[in-house]
């Protein structure tokens, strides 16, 4: 475990003295999830986030573990078990991600896979969209519905930072991630 800490953090530390000291192009550097600002934004995740590749680690931080697995109702993926530490609703500094994600490892403990930040919708209404948030010069995806009684209606934008997603990094589920049988929230019955 310390062997895969050690790494998780190098290569963490290595990311970011890249994004930080590449030195400048030519020609103007192509805007994308990749350069420039988005670069040090996605390096500051990685820096933020490595201590949390330990479990315990998050939930002293204040990350609130749900027990059940959730997966994608309308088709492939999940996100996994999620981590939410609410104090961090609104944020969108890339060091303080609303949740976290994680899935079972097969050895009776979770890995980090990916993570989330949430902003509310500032006049609840889910026809308007003119304080839409952006990150990593990607916008949040809503606005939507609260997902339990009580969340207001907000935007999302997920980063599946330490488990390759198939369908794009941004993306809300992720097909290689997986619940286990039994771990997954009941459905209610009507």
């Amino acid at each position: 475990m310390a062997r895969r800490l050690a790494l998780v953090l190098t290569t963490t530390l290595s990311l970011a003295l890249a994004a930080v000291a590449a030195p400048a192009a030519a020609a103007p550097a192509p805007v994308g999830p990749e350069t420039g600002e988005a670069a040090s934004a996605l390096a500051a995740v990685y820096a933020a986030t490595a201590r949390f590749q330990r479990h315990e680690e998050a939930v002293k931080a204040g990350y609130v573990p749900d027990k059940y697995c959730v997966t994608n109702r309308s088709g492939p993926g999940a996100l996994g078990y999620p981590h939410f530490n609410h104090k961090l609703d609104n944020s969108v500094d890339p060091a303080h991600p609303t949740a976290l994600f994680y899935e079972d490892d097969k050895k009776g403990g979770k890995r980090l896979v990916g993570v989330q930040w949430l902003v509310y919708d500032r006049d609840q209404n889910l026809a308007t969209s003119d304080d839409r948030p952006a990150l990593f010069g990607k916008a949040f995806k809503g606005p939507q519905r609260g997902n339990f009684p009580g969340q207001p209606i907000h935007y999302a934008l997920h980063l599946w930072l330490w488990k390759k997603n198939p369908l794009g990094e941004f993306e809300t589920y992720n097909p290689a991630v997986s619940c286990r049988p039994g771990t997954v929230r009941p459905t209610p019955q009507v």
